[in-house]
């Protein structure tokens, strides 16, 4: 079957490519940004890429006509302010888009909605399943609640407060039911209903076996990891207080913060288990689902992330727009050295961020990150996702990755960090010599204070980590 599918670089869509590959379908990837997707060579054979957005209507020409079946995995909470319009609009446009093709069925993944009193992120993920059930096509609808794998957004914000707090002082949203469901069980029902027609034009409810309040998960996770966690929620921290507690002590970004604690308030359980008449599967237990996450992060096999999706990102950006670093208007810190052995410098370079680190001055490097999480940036949370592997796309620390080739020896990242300008950092390998060059582009004379404010910071953590890096 020819299938299309949207949100190809986001954290469940990566993660499904290779199971519609191996079940033999012909994938076409609609993505926004080409440079971003790095599909493993092994998928390439089957697969096509098309560059559109879902808000421009004239690039979604480009889905071919002769598609069966899509996918749609896109959401715009995190991105914009106006998420709920965005999302609308891009719906209307992708129906609009498909009513041209020969595309039988689309599978929409969403959020339970059971509550008449709703979020805005669910209300907004119920319009757009009214949308999509304008189309020419059958809609099929997986409303799930809290998705639990390694990477995913909702396990990142547990592992992050429960692995921080030994004592949680928590909002009572902590008492809000929901039923988590196992990545793995995700992917099962995603392909399971693929071509079933006895699916067509219905809505299901997915989830795993346990129901729990979101303190019940987090204590779980604690037990799964030996840890000892206390517990006290109170009764008058605001939403907005509540958001603020989850962005600086988790790695979401306060946008993304606000949507899922409106969210959390609702409860998110699962009306029946009719799925499973439909798509039989061995639903994976809570705990379990921990362990195995855990299992993936240990071992550096962690398939996807949504820290590298762009909606981590304070401003998405396109990766072209970017890769060229410019000069006019520009402060650049250029600094060369000489290195002792290429293959250690690159093995180092591409390790650089996470819990690696930055080898030298680390806290000052804390410190940037911190005064960054401070005026609502990313700080240095998000970490990356690989410990020695980065491709274009990829997040590192509060970097975006634009551009990685270890046979040319450069790396090329962009700051995503709130500054009065933009910023690139760059490591090179050319005639033995490691070049490393930070470029600033000021945006007014506020860019330009930074950057001499800076100065001194420059030259302690840019001097020392070249000189870690050639040793």
């Amino acid at each position: 079957m020819k299938i299309l599918l949207t949100g190809a670089t986001g954290y469940i869509g990566q993660r499904l490519l290779p199971s519609l590959v191996g079940l033999g379908h012909q994938v076409v990837c609609l993505v926004r940004d080409r440079a971003r997707f790095h599909p493993a060579a092994s998928l390439r054979p089957y697969l096509e890429v098309i560059e559109a957005d879902l808000l421009n209507v004239d690039s979604l020409k480009a889905i071919p006509k002769d598609i069966e079946a899509a996918y749609y995995l896109v959401h715009s909470m995190a991105s914009h302010h106006d998420y709920a319009d965005v999302e609308q609009q891009s719906a209307q446009n992708f129906v609009e888009a498909l009513s041209g093709t020969a595309a039988r069925q689309v599978i929409y993944l969403s959020g339970i909605v059971n509550d008449e009193d709703l979020s805005a992120h669910l209300s907004s993920r119920l319009r757009v399943e009214q949308t999509l059930r304008q189309g020419t096509f059958a809609l099929t609808t997986l409303r799930a609640g809290i998705i639990i794998g390694s990477g995913s957004a909702s396990f990142e914000i547990i592992r992050d407060l429960v692995e921080k707090l030994p004592l949680m002082v928590a909002p009572k949203w902590v008492k809000t039911r929901c039923q988590p469901i196992a990545i793995a069980n995700v992917l099962e029902i995603l392909t399971g209903v693929l071509g079933n027609e006895s699916c067509y034009g219905q809505s299901f409810d997915i989830g795993g076996p346990d129901v729990l309040s979101y303190k019940e998960m987090l204590l779980g996770y604690a037990r799964v990891r030996g840890l000892k966690r206390l517990i006290f929620t109170v009764p008058v921290m605001t939403p907005r207080l509540s958001s603020y507690w989850l962005h600086f002590v988790t790695s979401v970004p306060y946008r993304l913060a606000r949507a899922l604690v409106d969210s959390m308030s609702v409860e998110v359980v699962c009306r029946d288990e009719r799925i499973k008449a439909h798509v039989p599967f061995k639903a994976i237990p809570y705990e379990e689902a921990i362990r195995r996450a855990l299992d993936k992060i240990q071992n550096n096999e962690v398939a996807s992330s949504w820290h590298d999706a762009m909606s981590s990102s304070k401003r998405p950006i396109k990766i072209s727009d970017f890769i060229e670093v410019p000069t006019y208007g520009c402060f650049k810190d250029v600094r060369k050295k000489k290195i002792r052995d290429r293959q250690r410098t690159i093995e180092r370079i591409w390790q650089i961020g996470g819990d690696k680190g930055w080898y030298y001055a680390q806290w000052l490097w804390r410190l940037r990150g911190l005064l960054d999480q401070a005026v609502g940036g990313v700080g240095l949370r998000r970490g990356r996702t690989h410990r020695d592997h980065i491709e274009a796309g990829d997040s590192v620390d509060f970097w975006r990755v634009l551009y990685a080739n270890k046979e040319e020896g450069r790396l090329l990242l962009f700051a995503e960090m709130k500054l009065p300008g933009e910023a690139w950092l760059e490591f090179r390998i050319k005639d033995g010599y490691l070049w490393q060059v930070a470029t600033f582009r000021p945006k007014g004379l506020w860019g330009r204070l930074y950057w001499y404010a800076v100065l001194p910071m420059h030259e302690i953590v840019f001097r020392g980590l070249i000189h870690r890096l050639t040793q």
